[in-house]
């Protein structure tokens, strides 16, 4: 088996797992989780369209190891972009899902 094989179906069986629905919650502390939670899975998505044509091979590259674990290095780097302020996405969304589930409250 190669290593494009494993990452192609672990890739699949991540996919493959069910997306949970969004509890309700009037807690401002579970939206602000929930908020910086999107906010660092949408700039790790951004930094992976940036690193898409970044080739791993060459004198330079980590090879098929830089491959495999680029998504983690990537997740890590979102999630340390949002800490120190993000894109200034996290309030606003947060903010949101308080007065939506307000108004489905009502």
């Amino acid at each position: 088996m190669t290593a494009g094989l494993d990452i192609t179906s672990a890739m699949t069986l991540a996919k493959a797992q069910p997306v949970q629905t969004p509890q309700a919650t009037a807690n401002a502390a579970a939206a602000k989780k929930a908020s910086q939670q999107f906010e660092s899975v949408f700039i790790t998505e951004f930094l992976g369209q940036m690193f898409a044509d970044i080739p791993t091979d060459g004198p330079f590259g980590g090879g098929d190891g830089e491959q495999m674990f680029r998504s983690l290095m990537l997740d890590q780097y979102g999630q340390q972009i949002e800490k120190q302020g993000g894109f200034g996405l996290a309030g606003p969304v947060a903010a949101q899902l308080l007065k939506l589930q307000e108004q489905q409250h009502q």
